[in-house]
C-alpha cells in the first residue's frame, strides 16, 4: 500500500530524520580499532534517547538492539557485539528513529582506520548510487527508475547489486509500501507522488550479490566473504523535486 503524506507530516518526519543523521554522525566519530559494535549501540542509544527519540529498530520483529552494524562481508541486519573494530575493517550504521508517531532511518559505511583502495571505491560507488537514486526520485517517474539508477552504475563499476533486500515506503510505520528494488529496468512500477516517502538503500557487494543469514537470523553476509557497503536515506517526493528528510 502507498500512503502519501502531507507537508505537515513530512515536517514531522524530518525532525526524526535529522536525530538520525545527527546519531549516525555522532557515531561515525568514533570509529577507530578498538571499539566493539555494542559500544556504538549503547552510544546511538543513548543519543536518540537524549533527544527524546525512541529507537526504531530495538524490539522490532524482535530484533534486540537499537543498532544494526554490519562488518566486513555482512550486508545488513548485523548484531552489535564485542568484537573490535580492526583497521582495515568497514563497518555499515543503520539506524532508525520514531518521533511523535513518525519515522526516520538512515544507513551510511565507514572506514576502520586505513583500508584497501579498493574498498574506499566500493564505499563511494555505493554512496554515489544513492544520489543518482535519490536524483531519479522525481513527481512523474517510475518506481524502477530509482531501482535502474542504483543498478547502471553500479554493474558498469564492475560491483553488484544485492536482491534479497531491499529500500521501502516510511512514514507512521517503518515498512510501508511500495518496496524500492535496488535493480531493475527503467519505466515500470507505479508513477511516483508527491507526498511519497522512500527509504531508499543501495546494498552494494564487492563481488557476487548472493547473499545468506548467519545462525542469528538475522546478519545477512556475502556468500563469497566479499565486502559489502550500505547507504541510506529518507526521500520525501515533492513537486520541487526530492527532498533528503535524513541530513542535517
Amino acid at each position: 500500500m502507498i500512503i502519501l503524506k502531507s507537508p505537515r507530516e513530512i515536517e514531522k518526519m524530518r525532525v526524526s530524520g535529522r536525530i538520525v543523521a545527527e546519531v549516525l554522525g555522532i557515531l561515525k566519530a568514533r570509529i577507530r580499532p578498538g571499539i566493539t559494535t555494542l559500544e556504538l549501540n549503547e552510544l546511538a542509544e543513548a543519543e536518540a534517547r537524549r533527544r527524546k527519540a525512541r529507537p526504531a529498530f530495538k524490539g522490532y520483529n524482535g530484533f534486540p538492539y537499537s543498532l544494526c552494524c554490519s562488518v566486513n562481508e555482512q550486508v545488513v541486519h548485523g548484531m552489535p557485539n564485542s568484537r573490535e573494530l580492526v583497521e582495515g575493517d568497514i563497518i555499515s550504521l543503520d539506524f532508525g528513529v520514531v518521533v511523535d508517531g513518525f519515522y526516520g532511518d538512515a544507513a551510511i559505511t565507514v572506514p576502520v582506520g586505513s583500508v584497501r583502495p579498493a574498498v574506499l571505491d566500493l564505499l563511494a560507488v555505493t554512496e554515489e548510487s544513492l544520489q543518482r537514486a535519490v536524483e531519479a526520485s522525481v513527481v512523474g517517474n517510475r518506481l524502477s527508475d530509482i531501482s535502474h539508477a542504483v543498478q547502471s552504475y553500479v554493474e558498469a563499476r564492475g560491483y553488484s547489486v544485492v536482491r534479497e533486500f531491499v529500500g521501502h515506503g516510511i512514514g507512521k510505520n517503518l515498512h510501508e509500501g511500495p518496496q524500492v528494488p535496488n535493480f531493475g529496468e527503467p519505466g515500470r512500477g507505479v508513477k511516483l507522488k508527491a507526498g511519497m516517502v522512500l527509504a531508499i538503500e543501495p546494498m552494494i557487494n564487492e563481488k557476487g550479490h548472493h547473499v545468506t543469514i548467519l545462525s542469528d537470523g538475522w546478519t545477512a553476509v556475502t556468500c563469497d566473504k566479499g565486502m559489502s557497503a550500505h547507504f541510506e536515506h529518507t526521500v520525501a517526493i515533492t513537486e520541487n523535486g526530492p527532498d533528503i528528510l535524513s541530513k542535517l
